[in-house]
């Protein structure tokens, strides 16, 4: 199935009325199989299926690692896919038992947003970076997602390791961009301790515990963070960051990893 579609629409512009033709993003319910067991679904967009379930079960710690995984087979024309893995069944149940359904686009659950519960570790990483490569890293951010490019209506979301290695991911549901890009890089044995996280948009909860799941030490969006999704990221020691475009950043959390 191919993530977009095109379709004739009526455009009014410069005070004239006309028809054209646009381009539209697919949105698909994915249902996600794991040992035969139904773990659950997330509304999403049909690309990197693969990449999304793998970096959706290491942020539930569903899974440990990418080599957990014995096979990945997407059925039903892209709208399932099947996983056959080394699993956690505890939190399994945690998820089906606790999960809280998310504030992104389309429905989808987690059990890691409590900061008092979430299976995580405190980021201790002396990793830092210059201010002045975060913010030339957004503003070419947005010229390397292609679906956005294409169509204006998805989130998206860049894991930067180097200049030559970096992972996209793109998604109507702003957290499935998180658990795509990651997965990219899981399935790519990436290594994430020195690494930063781009989001396009707000830095809720959910966005900062994936962070912090994969103990990635800088998260940052063109917006703003939610108070939870601050109160977590000072928890764990994440550096937070937002509103970074055209040289300046708000840093809400650890700005000692950003130089100036």
């Amino acid at each position: 199935m191919e993530p977009v579609f095109t379709t004739q629409i009526t455009k009014i512009k410069n005070g004239e009325k006309f028809s054209a033709e646009d381009t539209l993003v697919r949105e698909i319910k994915l249902e996600i199989t794991v040992n035969g067991e139904r773990i659950g679904a997330v509304m999403a967009t049909p690309v990197d299926q693969e990449a999304l379930a793998v970096g959706y079960l290491m942020s539930e710690n569903i899974i440990s690692s990418f080599k957990d995984i014995k096979s990945m087979k997407i059925v039903n024309d892209g709208m399932g896919i099947e996983i056959e893995a080394k699993a956690n069944s505890e939190n399994i149940n945690k998820l089906n038992a606790e999960g809280v359904v998310i504030s992104g686009c389309g429905r989808s659950v987690t059990a890691n947003i409590d900061p008092e519960a979430i299976e995580a570790k405190v980021i201790n990483n002396p990793f830092s970076i210059e201010a002045s490569l975060l913010t030339r890293q957004m503003d070419q951010f947005y010229t390397e997602c292609p679906l956005y490019e294409q169509t204006g209506c998805v989130h998206t979301a860049k894991l930067f390791i180097n200049e030559n290695e970096f992972f996209i991911g793109e998604d109507i549901a702003q957290h499935n961009t998180i658990d795509k890009a990651v997965g990219k890089a899981q399935m790519a044995g990436a290594d994430l301790s020195n690494s930063f996280l781009m989001v396009s948009g707000r830095l809720s909860s959910e966005m900062v515990a994936k962070a912090i799941m994969h103990q990635i030490p800088i998260l940052v969006s063109r917006t703003a963070s939610t108070c939870l999704g601050l109160m977590i990221a000072k928890k764990f020691n994440l550096t937070l960051g937002g509103f970074v475009r055209e040289g300046r950043m708000n840093i809400y959390n650890a700005a000692e990893r950003i130089n100036v």
